[in-house]
């Protein structure tokens, strides 16, 4: 195990393309806006560029309601746009990976418009369709996006299944017909040069066919996910897609999957089981969660964290492999999350990028994390786009009853607008990213926080972050290092060690507005090469003294000499 393998060691960069650079005017970012960006991402060192779907959709979802999956969304531009990307990236030696939407289409796919036509229509068995009884869903599952997850469709007198949105009709992959012309569809992508997929939510294919009631009931918001989440045949199907598609090129594979362990992620990434490379899990997203799951303003406990991250660290190490992510389209924006997004803001972006970049696995940076960009405050709530957030609204403010102001508090924090407000590239009206009206506000502080100033700025973030991915490409223990966790029960500190072969690694990460003393013990730091630290180091090793949000990495090739 632990071969060595070009994805373990590259770097993912994720855009978000309706918000990355507008090449037109039109206010929405675009396929050519991404081409003109080409050379910052080189700049950054990055080795392989995520695509958030580009694909025709009526935007129910933001792309993740696809009607066509082999032609591009007119808002992006076309075909041929795309192609120039894929062939300016691959000059510059950068890679593409598609997001793969294949749990559900549009209701306004080719597919489902027959589906719906009549019980006898041969794509009627593409989707899910069920009886009610007595007036009533086939079962009591909640849509992730708030209300019953069944829609009855009076042209049939049947109920559709939809986890997501009402438009977005989930498809029987039980059905040979569909798993075949999903194949064909990522064939056909591949055979044009992309280098793999980001596969949705791609655990939740295969349903229990017995569709049980939820222990909740009630619609309650994504009840479905026990149940529908590692189904029974999840297996069968991505063994089938690997041995029909993925095994025929080489690419790289990242399945989205809610409520995974690491149990079942050892299953999906093994390379003795021949599924997928990695997959994102989302533990470590909940650390902050309560009642209303995302919607709250707790505060991490960092030993929550690191047991966390800890055990996917661990448990992964020799047995398959990690994906390191602190933010995408879908979470708040990680400095404004874990860390300070006001005074602290330069330091704590740095410190947070230390602390995943020196872990196992190949790292994903979500567009502007590069710069430390941070939260949006929306005044209004209309000026929220996200289907998820008004809907979350809608069911605790107007149906449940929660103050507004305590939900907007929430949303402030939790929203996932806030990681789609536009890229900021200058300090100019539109912070470079249009020069017409944006689709969504872009965030004030692009004036201060924004692409041109920071790289000009050799302590930026962004050129932090350019030295880490640096790194990353020196050393090999930083890529295939065993992890161990050190002072697990401190509460300021995540402190960890790398070893391989005769390197050792020791980092050190605050996430402490005050200054915190450390001495580690049992180690000999003396000699050993700070690699990279977000303060000038002045103490002498023995008597650390760690500044606010503070990060350390210390180097030594001699394993034998750093441990006591």
């Amino acid at each position: 195990m632990n071969y060595k393998m070009w994805w373990k060691e590259s770097v993912v960069y994720q855009i978000y393309p309706r918000s990355f650079k507008d090449s037109n005017g039109d206010g929405i970012g675009d396929l050519r806006g991404i081409i003109q960006k080409i050379d910052y991402l080189k700049e950054l060192g990055i080795d392989v560029i995520w695509l958030s779907p580009i694909y025709k959709s009526p935007n129910d979802d933001n792309g993740y309601d696809i009607s066509d999956y082999q032609d591009i969304m007119e808002e992006f531009g076309s075909m041929a746009d795309f192609d120039a990307l894929l062939h300016e990236a691959h000059a510059k030696g950068i890679k593409i990976l598609l997001d793969l939407v294949v749990n559900h289409t549009s209701d306004e796919h080719v597919w489902f418009a027959e589906s719906r036509k009549s019980v006898d229509n041969p794509y009627r068995d593409y989707y899910i369709w069920k009886s009610g009884e007595d007036g009533k869903a086939p079962n009591n599952w909640g849509s992730s996006f708030g209300g019953p997850a069944w829609e009855y469709d009076a042209e049939t007198g049947m109920y559709y299944l939809h986890l997501y949105s009402v438009k977005q009709p989930d498809l029987n992959w039980d059905n040979p017909k569909v798993r075949h012309g999903v194949y064909d569809m990522m064939r056909w992508w591949l055979d044009k040069g992309i280098d793999g997929f980001r596969m949705d939510v791609i655990n939740l294919i295969s349903k229990d066919e017995h569709f049980p009631d939820a222990a909740k009931g009630g619609h309650e918001y994504g009840d479905f996910y026990p149940i529908v989440a590692n189904g029974p045949k999840i297996h069968n199907y991505l063994k089938e897609m690997n041995k029909e598609v993925l095994s025929k090129y080489d690419i790289m594979t990242v399945g989205e999957m809610p409520m995974v362990t690491v149990e079942h992620a050892r299953k999906y990434t093994s390379e003795a089981e021949n599924e997928l490379n990695m997959v994102f899990h989302f533990e470590h997203m909940g650390v902050d969660t309560g009642e209303h799951g995302r919607w709250c303003d707790r505060k991490m406990y960092l030993p929550d964290l690191k047991a966390v991250m800890t055990k996917w660290q661990t448990g992964l190490y020799n047995e398959g492999w990690n994906s390191l992510y602190w933010n995408n389209h879908d979470q708040p924006r990680v400095v404004s999350r874990f860390g300070n997004d006001t005074a602290y803001r330069e330091v704590s972006a740095k410190m947070l990028g230390t602390c995943l970049h020196f872990m196992q696995g190949t790292p994903y940076i979500y567009q502007g994390e590069e710069l430390g960009m941070t939260n949006i405050k929306f005044e209004k709530l209309t000026d929220y786009k996200d289907i998820d957030t008004l809907n979350s609204y809608h069911q605790f403010v107007e149906v449940e009853g929660m103050p507004h102001d305590e939900m907007m508090r929430y949303i402030y924090k939790k929203s996932r607008d806030n990681a789609r407000t536009p890229m900021q590239w200058d300090d100019s009206e539109h912070a470079g990213f249009t020069t017409g009206e944006p689709w969504i506000a872009v965030n004030p502080n692009h004036k201060t926080i924004n692409a041109s100033k920071q790289m000009e700025d050799p302590d930026s973030v962004f050129n932090y972050y350019k030295r880490l991915i640096e790194l990353r490409k020196k050393y090999p223990v930083i890529v295939y290092g065993q992890y161990e966790l050190l002072d697990p029960d401190n509460v300021d500190l995540y402190v960890y060690k790398r070893t391989y072969k005769e390197e050792t690694l020791i980092i050190i990460c605050s996430f402490k507005e005050q200054e915190v003393p450390y001495a580690l013990d049992g180690y000999d730091l003396e000699d050993a090469e700070i690699l990279i630290s977000n303060y000038p180091v002045e103490d002498d090793n023995a008597n650390i003294v760690l500044k606010p949000y503070e990060a350390r990495v210390y180097y030594k090739h001699d394993q034998g000499h750093i441990n006591k």
